[in-house]
């Protein structure tokens, strides 16, 4: 039987979070996407838009309030415990925060080979030697191993933290993050890592990341989060060179750019007006009161995530409108 070409999907999926007073704060508010095998999808939005709570709802760190999660063509959405634990074993996470997600108290060793323990996948003396093994893939000694973490930088730890991740095969992996708390002379190194052990392993990622110089260099395709909400999802390339929607032109005009010259001549697009609180969001679009092509529509109700070019979804009426004429 062959094996599905996508192997994650999300359908309609949403996670809030109930709140004293009877308020509700809604982080994912109703996604769609997909991703094939081998590929990158990058999640990028402004902090507070809900990227990192997509990342642990799709691998059932936090229980999605509604929708599906597809993997590999099952629904593993509410599963029982038998198909959660294979995939527990099939999705694995790197955190953003390298100093906060590995344990103090334990070794290196011992937190590589806590899956490996975990899943029972190799007899001890084995265990040890995989993660030796682990330890040379992502540029550590076998020395580290009897190391505890605040005896490593922070590239260091993040290392650890792939290792980790990598330690019982999976097949997908979300990445929340994770150069973000890195210095800037570390981070190139971790994500041409993170890009050799996907070609090496086959490996599929969200990448979450704010950082949208990054985000191109890694990612097959982008989605845009805005509140919660998708805005635009297509080809990475494709969204660089054509962004469609209001708020992805106003992040893709935010990028730094080395020629002084371009970088003078670059007409930067400023959001005005303040971002609405995602426990009592307006009606209508979430981008209206910041959108300088805001029309009455926008105001009356919620656009759709629309193919407006072939391969390019975007939510906005505005944008669908002029498509149509």
């Amino acid at each position: 039987m062959n094996k599905p070409e996508t192997l994650l999907e999300v359908r309609n999926l949403k996670k809030y979070f109930h709140l004293n007073q009877g308020k509700v704060l809604k982080a994912v508010d109703g996604i769609n996407f997909s991703i094939k095998r081998g590929e990158t999808l990058g999640l990028v939005g402004e902090s507070g838009c809900g990227k990192s709570t997509t990342g642990r709802t799709v691998i059932k760190i936090y229980d999605p309030t509604d929708g599906q999660i597809f993997f590999e063509g099952e629904d593993i959405t509410r599963g029982n415990r038998k198909k959660y634990k294979q995939f527990t074993r099939d999705a694995q996470i790197i955190f953003q925060d390298p100093y906060a997600s590995l344990d103090s108290r334990m070794t290196t060793g011992e937190i590589i080979g806590e899956g490996i323990e975990i899943h029972n996948l190799l007899p001890k003396k084995q265990r040890t030697e995989r993660i030796h093994e682990l330890l040379n893939i992502v540029g550590l000694n076998k020395e580290h191993i009897n190391r505890f973490p605040h005896e490593f930088s922070g590239g260091q730890r993040q290392r650890i933290g792939i290792a980790r991740a990598l330690a019982i095969e999976p097949k997908f992996i979300v990445c929340d993050e994770p150069i973000s708390a890195l210095d800037v002379s570390i981070q190139a190194q971790v994500v041409n890592l993170l890009m050799k052990l996907q070609r090496d392993f086959g490996l599929t990622y969200l990448f979450i990341a704010h950082d949208l110089s990054m985000i191109k260099h890694i990612s097959d395709k982008v989605a845009v989060m805005y509140l919660g909400s998708i805005v635009e999802i297509t080809l990475s390339q494709e969204l660089y060179k054509n962004p469609l929607h209001p708020y992805t032109q106003s992040l893709l005009s935010a990028i730094p750019i080395a020629d002084p010259v371009v970088s003078r001549n670059r007409k930067r697009i400023l959001l005005e007006g303040d971002v609405p609180s995602p426990i009592d969001t307006p009606p209508g679009c979430k981008f209206k009161n910041r959108c300088r092509y805001a029309e009455k529509i926008c105001g009356e109700r919620a656009p759709e995530l629309k193919e407006v070019e072939a391969g390019h979804f975007v939510a906005c009426h505005v944008v669908e409108r002029g498509m149509d004429r």
